[in-house]
């Protein structure tokens, strides 16, 4: 079994989390002071390594996997 997010950077895990976890662009921004941009920008790579297209799937996976 691949285990896709194993593939993402510690800071893409740590976003990829958040948005799972139902947190907005802005929040996660916020949160980790970083761009509202730079946060999409980590989600299009996040959702292209783990083959998702939303982050309803995305939250399907880490409730699958216990990450969140």
């Amino acid at each position: 079994v691949t285990v896709l997010h194993e593939s993402l950077s510690d800071r893409e895990f740590d976003v990829f989390k958040q948005l799972a976890s139902g947190k907005s662009i802005s929040e996660i921004a916020a949160k980790l002071s970083i761009s509202s941009t730079t946060v999409s920008t980590y989600r299009s790579r996040i959702m292209e390594k783990m083959n998702m297209r939303s982050n309803a799937e995305l939250a399907r996976y880490a409730i699958e996997h216990n990450l969140i």
